[in-house]
């Protein structure tokens, strides 16, 4: 059967009624050449939305065997190789590598493209694959194209043929898209807006966004503008929150809360946080041009600081919404020697009035939060959307080693008092003790010996410990465990040990009764139901201490790299994600 007339309107319930054999010819451009992926994916129907389609044809990709998944990824062309010069590509091939400028190429860049082809099918036996459409389908540039050629090449085979089964993924769902003429409600907007905000930095190399710089202070109001836009009611506390109501219409109704943070990292991602204030302000968007209400009100707000940067003092913004800020803080100063309540008043905000910004719990339904992954699970498992179980709990220590700093060629080994091979033991009983339970994980990711030289044994050593788990009592048991054997290691080598603790948060477990209602909508988006703890913190565990709270991840791509720049997320998994929120919304139940 030849190729669906250009004319005829595919949706997905003519894709569930027709047989099976014209299903495969009408998804035959999906894959390159593959029409064994689309004659699998036949037998799953019906598929209840275009998400379930998506999964289900991804799903047969990985489960197909080694030497199939080979095969469909050498069906694909090199990028801008011969058969794109020659005009041997497919339709959907020569339009995607047209979008990228592919065709446009110097005859420099040509050059470069077929040495980074050559290199890299000499390295791994198959070709590089690439969106190259993008995570928002516009298209990326011939240098995003490179650098990803680059730093891709220096992966391992098989996490690389992984990560090219991903892309082909990735292409066949936009072009599913196309061929159904799908249009996103959410998923466009919210990547405009990330890239609109993503370009304001303290930093002009990377995205810097610090508590009350001028960049922050610049987020604040265009987020602000947006809500406005959205038909809420909006305004910036005094420590820099930007709140938006959805008002109800319904008498003594109730707020649910949602939202997350806008100040980053140094050299930081564009959606870690600004997703879960993005997200729901497009979802709103949409009710208010619908003219629809909830029957509660609904509160957006966008923590202004989360990650600590320029004060070392995190959820500034989520402690001061549950009344438990902290007001020494605001004599502290930063780097430039600025006191908080100076870059505070600077900007406008009155600091007397932080006690009124606390909210009062019995008139809360719950807070729920949305953020990218900022972690590789879902992306394993070829899910846009998870269902968060539990936020973790973490212990950190500082770790001081005293030995004996002497002379490295005239110390036998055995009368050594060696700090570093000390803390080299303590490290690898911290990776073997974290291994032992499922959401357990163990850090060091700071190691010194001050003073070091070359030709002296170590006299000190300095380290830090991060210790985390989704129950305190799985993280208490490890810490226990980890500083038993780092007294057990001091006394058996001779050296002297001192532990500081500094920092511990409680584990916030998600509420039930709000995880079976993001699991049902998850279900209903006709995407898998999947639970995961979270291992990163979040402004949810602050909420928790007045409310329940519940967390939604949406896939993060680049192996699940974030506080990066190579953070990234799609326009597709966060319509996925939209979706499901607003689903959540429209039949949300009250705690009973």
């Amino acid at each position: 059967m030849g190729p669906p007339d250009k004319k005829m309107t595919i949706t997905l319930e003519h894709l569930n009624r027709i047989d099976a054999e014209e299903f495969t010819a009408l998804l035959h451009g999906l894959y390159e050449h593959s029409p064994w992926i689309p004659q699998r994916a036949a037998a799953q129907r019906p598929f209840a939305t275009v998400a379930a389609l998506k999964i289900a044809l991804q799903t047969v990709v990985r489960n197909a065997t080694t030497d199939e998944q080979l095969g469909l990824v050498r069906a694909h062309p090199e990028l801008a190789g011969k058969a794109a010069l020659a005009g041997e590509l497919t339709a959907e091939s020569t339009g995607e590598q047209a979008q990228a400028g592919l065709t446009q190429c110097t005859a420099e860049e040509l050059a470069t493209l077929h040495r980074l082809n050559d290199e890299y099918n000499t390295k791994f036996g198959f070709p590089f694959i690439l969106a190259v459409k993008g995570p928002t389908g516009k298209g990326l540039t011939r240098h995003e194209i490179t650098a990803a050629f680059t730093r891709r090449s220096r992966s391992q085979r098989d996490d690389e043929l992984a990560e090219c089964l991903r892309q082909i993924g990735r292409i066949a769902e936009m072009r599913l898209n196309v061929l159904l003429g799908t249009k996103l409600l959410f998923g466009d907007t919210v990547m405009q807006w990330s890239e609109t905000i993503g370009a304001w930095s303290d930093d002009e190399t990377n995205l810097t966004c610090a508590f009350m710089t001028d960049a922050h202070k610049k987020t604040a109001n265009q987020l602000a503008s947006w809500m406005k836009e959205a038909g809420m009611e909006v305004h910036i506390d005094a420590v820099g929150n930007v709140v938006g109501r959805y008002l109800s219409d319904k008498p003594n109704a109730k707020t649910l809360l949602t939202g997350s943070h806008y100040d980053t990292v140094r050299n930081g991602g564009k959606y870690d946080g600004r997703e879960g204030i993005l997200l729901p302000i497009a979802i709103v968007a949409h009710l208010n041009e619908k003219k629809e209400r909830l029957p509660f009100h609904f509160e957006i707000i966008g923590f202004s600081e989360e990650e600590g940067v320029r004060y070392q003092s995190t959820f500034l913004g989520s402690n001061a919404i549950i009344g438990q800020f902290d007001y020494s803080l605001l004599d502290k100063k930063d780097a430039a020697g600025i006191a908080m309540r100076d870059a505070l008043a600077e900007a406008g905000h009155d600091v007397s009035t932080i006690p009124a910004i606390a909210r009062n719990p019995a008139d809360l339904l719950g807070f729920f939060e949305v953020h990218i992954e900022q972690g590789p699970v879902l992306l394993n498992r070829d899910l846009p959307s998870g269902v968060v179980s539990s936020i973790a709990g973490s212990c950190r220590y500082q770790v001081e080693l005293t030995g004996l700093a002497s002379h490295a060629g005239t110390t036998p080994m055995n009368m050594r008092k060696d700090a570093a091979a000390a803390a080299a033991e303590l490290v690898l009983f911290v990776e073997h003790r974290a291994s032992l339970a499922p959401s357990l994980v163990g850090t060091v990711g700071q190691l010194q010996v001050p003073d070091g030289s070359v030709n002296v044994i170590p006299g000190a050593c300095k380290l830090s410990l991060d210790i985390r788990a989704a129950d305190d009592a799985t993280r208490d048991s490890a810490v226990t465990d980890i500083l038993n054997e780092a007294e057990a290691i001091c006394a058996r080598r001779q050296i002297q040990l001192k532990v500081t603790k500094i920092m511990q948060a409680p584990a916030a477990p998600c509420a039930p009764w709000l995880v079976s209602q993001l699991a049902a909508s998850t279900q209903r988006a006709g995407v898998e139901v999947f639970e995961l703890p979270s291992g990163a913190g979040h402004d949810a565990m602050a909420l928790a201490r007045i409310t329940d709270v519940a967390m939604l991840f949406t896939r993060c791509g680049n192996g699940g790299i974030s506080h990066n720049p190579l953070e990234t997320m799609t326009a597709d998994d966060a319509e996925t994600s939209g979706v499901i929120l607003l689903d959540f919304l429209r039949n949300f139940k009250a705690k009973a």
